[in-house]
């Protein structure tokens, strides 16, 4: 095998893989020197000139002429005057001989030993690269094509054409892709596994959110509005708390932008995921006043060494606090660090309940199927009695006797 060949191939190789000229040198000179030491005993001696465009590569042995008689004959470095004579007639005794080596000196077998070992070296940079560039681009924004879609997770490819994985736990609950199709995410956790760099992105982390707002805004891309806190429900509801760094500027007014064109696109990639933008503050009744927007708030009582908050609001409030399935009030609680009870005012009246206020202490389904024979109110529920509830519902008596609790215990 010459060594326009042996380089060649390499350059085929080094072309595919996208490598540079100075790494590609590098690797092939330590490969090489590899070589010398195994034929040799050393590489100390030996001068190497590497030339990927033209394909060549040049190998030079430098030792000195020595006595026949001389005691360090032996070495490495040095060559007996009656064997350097044979190479070059006109050298002398203490001159230094340059001598050639060439590729084909080394054999066949050594040669595509060597091939395997650069192959090796190639593949073990181009993972270490990989993982390194995506380690520095954990919470960037990135686009992959599907290629594979499985039961737990999704196989995207960059631009690149490198693997990138969005676990079924990472994605939107109503998340549906098809092989071709081009999805954003964002880049969650790089990880070696067996040797192997894993990308994980991930659809349903905050730092999504955060990136979203951040190519839709300008001030926040410029500093001028920072994101203080992101909590999500994803594909459900979302609330952010910003603030700006300039009087001038209204930072929720900046987020949702002219009639919410700039939070629209956002919805639309989260699945229609409903985003509060409130103003953050320091002062922790009212921080939790707006987290627990829409719901109108009386009042409010803190316990901060417990960082517990009592809030109070009227009967036609409840529902709006506590918001679908819960998350308005568990998405309040998150972004303020607070835990909070919602309690009705008791303004002496004899008013009703609506069900949808007991979401927090009923499953949704079960308040649905109250709501399909008519029942949509506390005292709708308690004027009926609970066996004709079971007939007339898929629910079991144990599951009715729990509803009439609950309901009873608001009233008491």
């Amino acid at each position: 095998m010459r060594s326009e060949e042996l380089i060649g191939s390499f350059s085929e190789f080094k072309e595919f893989k996208m490598m540079d000229r100075v790494t590609m040198m590098r690797i092939l000179e330590e490969v090489f020197r590899t070589m010398l030491k195994k034929r040799y005993g050393t590489d100390e001696n030996f001068d190497l000139i590497v030339n990927t465009e033209k394909g060549e590569i040049e190998i030079w042995r430098n030792r000195e002429v020595v006595d026949d008689n001389s005691e360090d004959i032996w070495d490495l470095d040095k060559i007996p005057y009656t064997e350097a004579i044979k190479i070059d007639e006109s050298i002398e005794i203490g001159e230094e001989l340059i001598e050639e080596v060439k590729i084909e000196h080394f054999g066949r077998r050594a040669i595509l030993a060597a091939k395997q070992i650069l192959a090796q070296k190639i593949i073990e940079l181009e993972k270490d690269n990989l993982y390194q560039k995506y380690k520095d681009r954990i919470g960037e924004i990135i686009s992959g094509e599907v290629y594979q879609v499985w039961k737990k997770e999704m196989l995207l490819l960059d631009d690149e054409g490198n693997e990138l994985i969005l676990p079924k736990t990472e994605q939107i609950r109503s998340d549906f892709y098809k092989k071709g199709e081009t999805v954003r995410a964002v880049v969650w956790k790089v990880e070696m596994l067996n040797n192997n760099p894993r990308v994980i992105v991930s659809r349903t982390a905050p730092s999504f959110l955060g990136k979203l707002l951040e190519l839709e805004v300008p001030e926040i891309f410029d500093g001028l509005i920072v994101i203080k806190n992101i909590v999500r429900e994803p594909g459900e509801r979302a609330k952010v708390a910003v603030e700006s760094y300039d009087d001038r500027i209204d930072p929720v007014g900046a987020c949702v932008g002219m009639k919410g064109s700039r939070i629209h696109g956002i919805v639309r990639e989260l699945r229609n995921e409903s985003i509060d933008v409130i103003p953050f503050t320091t002062n922790t009744q009212l921080y939790i006043t707006r987290a627990l927007s829409p719901a109108k708030i009386s009042s409010i009582s803190l316990d901060e060494n417990q960082q517990r908050a009592d809030v109070y609001l009227k009967p036609d409030q409840v529902s709006l606090a506590i918001g679908k399935g819960g998350h308005n009030i568990k998405l309040a609680a998150k972004l303020t660090g607070y835990e909070i009870d919602v309690f009705r005012e008791n303004d002496g009246g004899d008013e009703d309940i609506d069900l949808d206020e007991f979401a927090d202490e009923i499953e949704e389904w079960i308040i649905d199927e109250l709501k399909n024979i008519g029942l949509d109110t506390a005292k709708s529920v308690l004027a009926i009695d609970p066996t004709d509830i079971v007939k007339r519902t898929d629910l079991e008596e144990e599951t009715v006797a729990e509803i009439y609790r609950i309901i009873k215990a608001e009233f008491e």
